[in-house]
This record gives structure tokens, sequence and C-alpha cells, in this order.
């Protein structure tokens, strides 16, 4: 797939792609004979993790150190690990806080929408 055609299906622009290249976020993409991007399917499966792990958080940094210890062996599938499962502690931390928020706002919904009924705002049990 050329770059035009990845930055489509997957909805970001060429120069993001070109970014998580350069940077290392993902391995270098798969080039023709002409020395185009020429991007394989392991390609997209990179560029799908990068996608995925940049929307949930993480680090430029880690990102990189992940693709890194990738290339580096199977030797590194603990350490590789060790990154995943602090990510995912990261992200459960996150939805905690999230949860919170939503449950207040809720509640803070639901009595706008009973003052919308009567034209009376209950200030009890804030």
């Amino acid at each position: 797939m050329t770059i035009r055609e990845v930055s489509e299906k997957y909805g970001v622009s060429a120069d993001t792609l070109r970014y998580y290249e350069k940077m290392g976020m993902i391995p270098p993409v798969t080039r023709n004979a002409s020395g185009i991007r020429d991007y394989t399917a392991e390609d997209l499966r990179w560029v799908e993790l990068a996608k995925c792990m940049r929307a949930s958080g993480l680090s430029v940094e880690a990102m990189v150190q992940y693709v890194q210890l990738f290339q580096q062996g199977d030797e590194t599938i603990p350490e590789r690990l060790s990154l995943l499962l602090s990510q995912r502690a990261e992200l459960l931390e996150k939805r905690e806080k999230i949860d919170a928020a939503l449950l207040w706002l809720e509640r803070k919904i639901e009595r706008y929408e009973a003052a919308a009924e009567t034209g009376v705002l209950k200030w009890t049990d804030e």
C-alpha cells in the first residue's frame, strides 16, 4: 500500500506516518525498488499498534523503546511485557478517574433533568 492509502485507511496524515517511522515508533517501512514506501501487512500492524498506543497515552519514548526491544529479539520479551503491563496500569488508573468524573456528571445531569421538569433545582446531596 502507498503512504496515501495507509493514511486514508487509518485516518492519519502521511506526515504522521513519516514521523512514526523517523522517530522509531515503527520499524522502517518496506520500500519498493524505486525507494518509495510500500506498506506490507507487517508494516500495517506496526501502524495499528502505534496508533493504538498513542491513543492510549503511551509516550513516544516508550513506543520507541518497545520497537527497539522488539527488534532485539525474543530475549527482550520480559522487558516488553513489563512495558505493556505498566501501560495497562496507567490506563486503568486513568479509567478510574474518568469513571469517577462520569458518575459525578451523571448525578448532576439527573438533578438538572429533574429541575427542567419541575422548574426547581434541588441542591441537597451535592
